[in-house]
């Protein structure tokens, strides 16, 4: 089953602002997460903080949550590695 992705403000405002060839990785990752969100290849669980996970990529770290309601994954943040998990 294919989950939608809704990025919050946050990670809408820092992925618009990126370069085009690193916000075309970004969401390709984005996209491979919606078609399996808990598959360990791509993510792990977040420990710190209950109901979240992270995908490293590169660099990049993107935290979200999914939503099973409604069928979504919902990015809390895109952030290079040493800020992402700052203000959790």
């Amino acid at each position: 089953m294919r989950y939608g992705a809704e990025l919050s403000h946050r990670a809408a405002k820092i992925l618009k602002n990126l370069d085009q060839t690193t916000k075309k990785r970004l969401q390709a990752r984005i996209d491979e997460l919606a078609l399996d969100p808990l598959s360990p290849n791509v993510s792990k669980p977040l420990i710190m903080v209950v109901g979240q996970r992270y995908s490293r990529f590169g660099d990049w770290r993107i935290i979200y949550e999914i939503q099973e309601s409604s069928s979504n994954i919902y990015i809390v943040t895109i952030q290079p590695r040493g800020k992402a998990y700052r203000k959790l």
